[in-house]
């Protein structure tokens, strides 16, 4: 799955383009649009245009984060746009990954995402799991709601359209108790018992050259809910099943705050304990063991939308060597 040859290049046509936005691109970010529009194109460049002033919308300049409105005029300058032959996707893995559809409605797409697949291409893999579904769903526009780390496997949200994708970024933003809920199953280091909500906030900071997240106070705002399921105790080691429920999504926010709390996840190569992960891969894990195991979330003029992913086997296996 990583990344092959690089992108040929193109001459550009020389001349600037309007696009007029529409109800489906209603509510976009203006780098997000212009990421998808100008594929190809590298990212830092597609910024430089934005600062340079060379992107105009309604004949002015805008900020990156500034969301796009039903009938907005965009300006784009010629660029170079890279040609990428599309990466070539193995049908096992597309079968794969259509036998694990767990809802699919005319608004939205869950799957239950194996780990060790990302969510996009990228950063060294050429494909990741929108890569695979609009290959094999060429019709539709499908775009990820949410994100879930490539080490974890579970319920990952899809939209099918931009009024669809507006309205679940609207409700994950705007989300309530009883409106939305994201569910995840965590081994942890360590007895930790009962209840505890983390509400630290999260910042990226670089350490050895190594982009890391980490829990502090100055950071985004960041609320974890931990709930501990089961404890096992096995030859010394010390290790609960943890249940843990989110109202931010921040990346990496639920391994930073275990690490924070002193409750590591098991097999984090990352943030967690390499004496622990040791201990863990003699006892058969080889990932991480971190489960999105059950979403649920209403969107306006669609319903309740419940989509819940059983614990993948090799994450049962241990459990039951631990009992």
């Amino acid at each position: 799955m990583k990344s092959g040859s690089s992108p040929k290049h193109t001459a550009d046509s020389g001349k600037a383009r309007i696009v007029t936005i529409d109800a489906n691109q209603h509510g976009q970010r203006l780098d997000n649009f212009l990421l998808a529009i100008l594929k190809g194109v590298p990212k830092s460049h597609v910024y430089r245009l934005l600062r340079s002033g060379q992107v105009r919308v309604n004949s002015g300049r805008k900020k990156p984060h500034y969301r796009l409105k039903d009938g907005d005029r965009v300006r784009i300058p010629p660029v170079r746009v890279a040609e990428k032959t599309a990466p070539s996707i193995a049908g096992k893995l597309v079968a794969q990954l259509e036998n694990s559809i767990l809802l699919d409605n005319e608004h939205v797409l869950v799957v239950n995402k194996p780990a060790g697949i990302p969510v996009h291409g990228g950063s060294g893999y050429a494909f990741g799991v929108i890569d695979i579904l609009r290959q094999s769903r060429p019709e539709q526009p499908l775009e990820l709601a949410h994100r879930l780390d490539r080490e974890t496997s579970g319920c990952l949200l899809l939209a099918k359209s931009r009024v669809s994708l507006n309205a679940c970024h609207a409700a994950f933003r705007e989300q309530h108790d009883s409106a939305v809920a994201k569910h995840y199953l965590a081994l942890v280091k360590g007895h930790w018992p009962g209840q505890q909500t983390i509400g630290i906030g999260i910042e990226k900071v670089v350490r050895s050259g190594e982009r890391m997240m980490q829990a502090s106070e100055d950071g985004a705002r960041a609320v974890s809910h931990f709930e501990c399921q089961q404890q096992f105790e096995h030859d010394g080691l010390q290790a609960s099943l943890m249940r843990v429920q989110i109202e931010t999504g921040r990346t990496h926010q639920i391994r930073a705050h275990a690490r924070y709390q002193g409750h590591p996840l098991a097999g984090d190569e990352k943030y967690g304990d390499k004496t622990f992960n040791n201990q863990m891969k003699a006892l058969g894990l080889n990932r991480l063991f971190l489960h999105a195991s059950r979403l649920q979330l209403d969107l306006p003029g669609t319903g309740r939308i419940e989509a819940e992913a059983a614990l993948p086997e090799e994450l049962l296996n241990v459990l039951n060597v631990l009992e």
